[in-house]
C-alpha cells in the first residue's frame, strides 16, 4: 500500500540558476524506508523539508496516506522528525524532550506518562529518562531525538542526517540500532544522508539525486550493481572507468581490446563501468585481459589492486586470503569478468 506520494514537487530559491528541487515525483509503500542519497547541494534536505512543511513547495503536492498534506503547517501534518542536531531542550530531561510533542498536542498526563515510558525503552533508555542531554553521550542523545519523534505515532519519520554528528564506530552501531526500531515499529521514513553505506545498508529504497533530481530510485542492491546513469555509477561505490566505440552490438573497442557487454547503444563511443569486485584473477572468462599490477592496497579484509590491461585501468577487489592477494607491484595476472557486468553509457 503506498504511503507517500511526491507528486511534481518543485521548489526555487529567489536569485538561483537552477531550481533546489525540479518536479520530483514518487512513491513509497507503507512501513518501508526510503533515503534520500546525494552530494551536498543535490536538493535532498529541500526535498524533506518540504515534506514535512518547513518548506513550502513552488509546485507540486505531498500525498500522506492518499491526504494531500501540501498546504498543512508543520504541527497538523503529524509527521516526527529527527534533525542533525537532534535539537534538544539543554534544561529538559530526557523524559521532558520525549514529552514536548505530546504536551504540544494536547495529551493528557496519565496518558502522556506511559508513552514517554514506552518511547525511551523502544530507545534502550527508560533508565536514563531524568538525565538532561549534557549528561548524556552522542549516541543516547540520538536515541532521545529518535524516542522523541515516535512518542507522537507519526504518520511519518523523517530523518535528516541524524548519524553525522556520530563517530564512525559508534554511527555504524546505531545506524542499525535505528533500522532495527523502525522495522520493528514498521514506521514509513524518509531518511536524509550523503553516506553511501548508511543509504544502502539502511534503506528499502535508494532516491540517488543530483541537481534536484531524482536520477534513480531503486533498491539499494539495484542501484549498486545496475545504475542507471553515468551519474549514479562514479556517485555510489568504487567503478573502473574506460571509454570505448561500440562496433557491433554487444561488442566495444576499448583501446587495444574488445569487450562483450550484455547491451550496448547501437553505436558510437561510450563509457564503461565496472565494480571492482566483479574483476577476478581467472583462467576463462567472457571477458579475459592480461594485467600488470601498479598498486597494491591491503584494507584488512579486502585487497584492492589496480592494474594496466589492454583496454586501460582495471580495479580488482580480492578477499584478503586468496593466494592473488598477495601480487604486488609489477606483478602479471590474468583478469576476468562477465559481459553482464558492465555498465555501458553513452559518451
Amino acid at each position: 500500500m503506498t504511503h507517500l506520494v511526491l507528486d511534481r514537487l518543485t521548489r526555487r530559491f529567489p536569485g538561483a540558476a537552477q531550481a533546489a528541487v525540479a518536479g520530483i515525483s514518487l512513491e513509497l509503500p507503507k512501513g518501508a524506508l526510503l533515503a534520500l542519497l546525494g552530494p551536498s547541494g543535490c536538493g535532498k534536505t529541500t526535498t524533506l523539508r518540504m515534506i514535512a512543511g518547513l518548506e513550502k513547495p513552488d509546485e507540486g503536492r505531498v500525498l500522506v496516506a492518499g491526504r494531500d498534506v501540501t498546504a498543512l503547517p508543520p504541527h497538523r501534518r503529524n509527521m516526527g522528525v529527527v534533525f542533525q542536531s537532534y535539537a534538544l531542550f539543554p534544561h529538559m530531561s530526557a523524559a521532558g524532550n520525549v514529552a514536548f510533542g505530546l504536551e504540544m498536542r494536547g495529551v493528557a498526563r496519565a496518558e502522556r506518562a506511559e508513552r514517554v515510558r514506552q518511547a525511551l525503552a523502544l530507545v534502550g533508555l527508560e533508565e536514563l529518562a531524568a538525565r538532561r542531554p549534557r549528561q548524556l553521550s552522542g549516541g543516547q542523545q540520538q536515541r532521545v531525538a529518535l524516542a522523541r519523534a515516535l512518542a507522537i505515532q507519526p504518520d511519518l519519520l523523517l530523518l535528516d542526517e541524524p548519524l553525522s554528528a556520530l563517530d564512525a564506530k559508534l554511527r555504524e552501531g546505531v545506524r542499525d540500532e535505528i533500522r532495527a526500531l523502525q522495522q520493528r515499529v514498521g514506521a514509513t521514513t524518509v531518511f536524509v544522508t550523503h553516506d553511501q553505506t548508511e543509504a544502502l545498508a539502511m534503506a528499502d529504497l535508494v532516491a540517488v539525486m543530483n541537481q534536484g533530481r531524482v536520477e534513480q530510485l531503486a533498491s539499494p542492491e539495484e542501484v549498486f550493481e545496475r545504475p542507471a546513469t553515468r551519474f549514479v555509477a562514479t556517485f555510489v561505490g568504487r567503478a573502473a572507468r574506460l571509454s570505448g566505440q561500440v562496433e557491433a552490438p554487444g561488442t566495444i573497442r576499448c583501446g587495444e581490446a574488445l569487450l562483450r557487454a550484455a547491451e550496448t547503444p547501437a553505436t558510437g563511443a561510450v563509457e564503461i563501468f565496472i565494480r571492482p569486485h566483479h574483476v577476478r584473477p581467472v583462467a576463462a572468462a567472457e571477458n579475459l585481459l592480461p594485467a600488470r599490477v601498479l598498486r597494491r592496497t591491503y584494507t584488512g579484509e579486502v585487497v584492492s589492486l589496480e592494474c594496466e590491461t589492454p583496454a586501460g585501468r582495471l580495479l580488482a577487489e580480492l578477499p584478503g586470503g586468496v593466494p592473488e592477494a598477495r601480487a604486488t607491484a609489477g606483478d602479471t595476472l590474468s583478469l576476468g569478468f562477465a559481459a553482464a557486468d558492465l555498465r555501458v553509457f553513452p559518451a
